[in-house]
């Protein structure tokens, strides 16, 4: 397992857990942390990023992974750390704390992953406005491979080769264009609600428009980079990079996450129960994993121990690097938290 281990060694250590699945860390998740006084482990998640054998499925599941965490643990001499995990990796995360409450000192939770039907299919479903490019293309599954559970099973059985082919790598072009096209949504909605919105966070909100502006204009260039290599006939490390991610990504949605109805739900309770606590930040337009995730999930721990859990509202979509998101999840990692 590859990971990097950053920032003060003595400091306050966060363990953070990135999301996908099938993604890897990088160098801005670390934009949340003081390092001078703060301690980040960042680890690529069994299979995935710099983690070897790339894309390996055997082996690969949530339980595993959480496994692989408290070994990473043991290894490095941690005690106990606190969580700081993003989309999938919440899933990940509340399943260690649930497996090992005694490790963790406190949780920060971005954008909630409920594994629901609506989130995990609604990435696979194009647009016929806004996706008339992954609609055209001859690769992405359709019919008669209809429905939402035969779609996700032929986009497995086209990515199990050993290297990517023609239709392995158009398929892995069509779902990153999928995945950007709902982190414009989220992103357009916070720089039309920018400068207007009620309860908006302090500041000039000429300036908040204008960061929101840019991040939504960088996504929007790589979409068109996207765009245009829809056509590229030769296979890219773009395209190698993200054969490894869908592999992954994609076994693990095949399988709902590996982890059981109401599982989810008990961890949440768990984390009442020991006294830990815990900071959800969540953007107001996620398009990707739906706000009342952590709006059930605050509720209850709320109604368990009150005071545990804090709910963040940014004005933001799903991504970690959007303005609304960095700030918040700043302001939330460097404010230390005991159990009221």
């Amino acid at each position: 397992m590859a990971y990097r281990d950053c920032g003060a060694p003595n400091g306050e250590c966060w363990l953070v857990v990135h999301g996908g699945p099938g993604a890897s860390c990088h160098p801005g998740l670390l934009a949340p942390f003081q390092l001078s006084r703060q301690r980040a482990v960042l680890p690529d998640q069994r299979g995935a990023g710099r983690s070897r054998p790339a894309a390996r499925l055997a082996g690969n599941h949530t339980d595993q992974l959480v496994a692989d965490l408290e070994t990473l643990r043991r290894h490095l001499g941690i005690e106990r750390w606190a969580l700081l995990a993003g989309s999938w990796g919440t899933v990940v995360a509340l399943r260690y704390a649930q497996a090992h409450p005694d490790r963790v000192t406190r949780l920060v939770l971005r954008g909630a992953f409920a594994l629901t039907r609506r989130e995990i299919f609604g990435l696979l479903r194009p647009d016929p406005r806004r996706d008339r490019a992954v609609l055209q293309s001859p690769y992405w599954p359709r019919a008669p491979y209809s429905g939402d559970a035969r779609v996700l099973a032929r986009l497995g059985q086209m990515l199990q080769s050993a290297t990517p082919g023609v239709a392995a790598r158009n398929v892995v072009r069509c779902w990153n264009l999928l995945e950007l096209r709902s982190a414009l949504s989220g992103l357009w909605r916070s720089v039309v609600h920018s400068a207007s919105v009620e309860n908006a966070p302090p500041g000039d909100p000429r300036q908040r428009a204008n960061a929101h502006r840019r991040a939504w204009a960088q996504i929007k260039r790589q979409q068109r980079r996207s765009l245009a290599n829809l056509q590229q006939a030769r296979t890219s490390r773009t395209d190698q990079s993200g054969w490894k991610k869908f592999r992954i990504q994609g076994h693990y949605l095949r399988h709902k996450g590996f982890v059981r109805p109401g599982t989810l739900d008990s961890a949440v309770r768990r984390l009442a129960l020991r006294a830990i606590p815990s900071d959800w930040v969540h953007g107001r337009f996620d398009a990707v994993c739906p706000p009342r995730n952590t709006r059930r999930w605050v509720a209850q721990q709320e109604a368990l121990r009150n005071g545990l859990a804090r709910a963040h509202w940014p004005l933001a979509g799903h991504l970690a690097s959007e303005p609304g998101v960095r700030d918040t999840l700043a302001k939330a990692v460097r404010q230390p938290r005991t159990a009221p």
